[in-house]
């Protein structure tokens, strides 16, 4: 039987969505094993996790600008092969320093990964078919959100946590072959443009500034740094307004459906990605399980959502998709509701409860506010719209485990995560979720927003 060039093309973006989550999820399994071996302090060890996201989100709007230029293959290519070098240094790695250099590498390499996947669905698939495929890309992430508990767990348990990073490498091998032998197109829409590099510059220590200010909120160099990343960001705004060929064009926010659907894309991943790394702690810190036990557990929210999202995709194609966007944000509001009262005493038929609606409710809502995102710009910015989406995805995931460290080092100071201190897990916990449950209704709002537009969605095939 003869495979299609779109499945291809859909089936590659679901490996790498795949293992581009896999770690960055799984990992979070995998850090006290980390942490112990390398002797790092509650600090250092969320930064395990955090500093792959922070330099996604430095790289994720250059490589929007790069790919178009260069071509999405290539640039998928790259990404891709970045990744796989990040990967085996990982599983070489015999310091604190040495492992977060790879960690760095491997965020790099994600970043072009994660934007030429994405605006290659955008440009091989027929316009009539884009939820769908985009909602398989998302069944990508969740499944990968879903099986790496369990998968980094059983491997951390037996074989040690350098494990976790052998698992991807044939995977990612993989996807290079089939990219080479079965991909024979290449798209490039900013072929003529130059390269943006002051823009990409401004941008890039902007990020890092506010970020990594963020983190540290609680002291006088994190608040200025992040007062300082917000005025880069400001200038880099103003800046790429002026540019005939910007490295991120800011007037696709003149659109009121793209801007309301990359703000709630903002804010759902500011709530809900750091729920994994906090009932991880309750499980292991608070109830005493093992890191396998764990995973078992986690299982029940990703997988909920890789059954959702490619449904919830398909339908998007035919209901506007923000409604169903506002309708999963609203589900996954009562659960973080729910998880603002968690502590050792909670039953755990009411964490279920809660991890089965967080799991409805983002199933729900990613595949159609992503396809309200790529569908609201014409064809020829699908690049810098998958950077975008991409972007906001990766900023709310970083400042959403950097409010873990800013509100576990205020609680805690620089005390290691143990049973001991499991009250203090607890009190950080119950805050974080208070701060995350604001964020799913901020998103609600913004979906509600994008549907009350006149603005309309684009269905032209590039």
């Amino acid at each position: 039987m003869k495979i299609e060039f779109e499945t291809y093309v859909v089936l590659i973006s679901f490996i790498t969505s795949f293992f581009a989550v896999f770690l960055s999820n799984g990992i979070i399994i995998g850090v006290p094993a980390i942490a112990q071996e390398f002797a790092m302090n509650n600090v250092i060890q969320n930064w395990v996790p955090t500093i792959f996201f922070l330099v996604v989100a430095v790289f994720t709007v250059p490589a929007g600008q790069i790919s178009g230029k260069f071509g999405v293959k290539k640039s998928l290519l790259a990404g891709i092969s970045v990744y796989l070098i990040g990967s085996i240094g990982a599983c070489l790695a015999f310091s604190t320093e040495s492992f977060l250099i790879f960690r760095i590498i491997q965020g790099a390499g994600v970043a072009f990964l994660n934007v030429s996947a994405m605006a290659m669905v955008v440009h091989a698939v027929k316009p009539q078919n884009r939820g769908k495929a985009l909602g398989f890309t998302v069944t990508g992430v969740y499944l990968a959100t879903s099986l790496s508990p369990v998968i980094c767990g059983f491997l951390v348990h037996n074989l040690g946590w350098r494990s976790m990073f052998y698992f991807v490498i044939p995977f990612l091998v993989l996807c290079i072959i089939l990219m080479i032998l079965k991909i024979p197109q290449e798209w490039k829409t900013y072929e003529k443009d130059k390269i943006d590099k002051t823009g990409s510059v401004l941008y890039g220590i902007g990020i890092l500034a506010f970020i990594y200010g963020f983190t540290s909120l609680i002291t006088t160099t994190g608040k200025i740094l992040t007062v300082f990343g917000l005025i880069l960001l400001v200038i880099f705004g103003m800046f790429e307004l002026r540019q005939k060929s910007p490295v991120f064009n800011m007037n696709l926010f003149r659109n009121a459906k793209f801007t309301s659907s990359n703000i709630a894309a903002l804010c759902s991943y500011i709530a809900v990605m750091v729920v994994t790394t906090i009932l991880n702690y309750h499980f292991q810190y608070v109830r005493g399980w093992d890191a396998q036990m764990a995973g078992l557990i986690l299982i029940i929210t990703p997988i909920l959502m890789a059954i959702m999202a490619p449904n919830a995709g398909k339908l998007s194609d035919k209901i506007h998709p923000q409604k169903l966007a506002a309708m999963g944000m609203g589900i996954a509001t009562v659960a973080l509701l729910i998880l603002t009262f968690l502590n050792k005493s909670t039953p755990l038929y009411i964490v279920v409860i809660a991890m089965i609606l967080q799991g409805i409710g983002m199933g729900l809502f990613s595949s159609p506010n992503m396809n309200a995102i790529m569908s609201s710009v014409p064809p020829k910015d699908a690049p810098t719209a998958s950077a975008s989406q991409a972007t906001m995805r990766t900023i709310g995931q970083t400042m959403s485990l950097g409010l873990l460290t800013l509100v576990f080092a205020w609680v805690m100071g620089s005390l290691e995560l143990a049973p001991q201190y499991a009250n203090m897990i607890v009190q950080a916990s119950q805050t974080i979720c208070m701060i995350c449950t604001a964020a799913c209704i901020l998103a609600v709002f913004a979906s509600l927003v994008g549907i009350r537009s006149k603005d309309e969605f684009n269905t032209k095939r590039g």
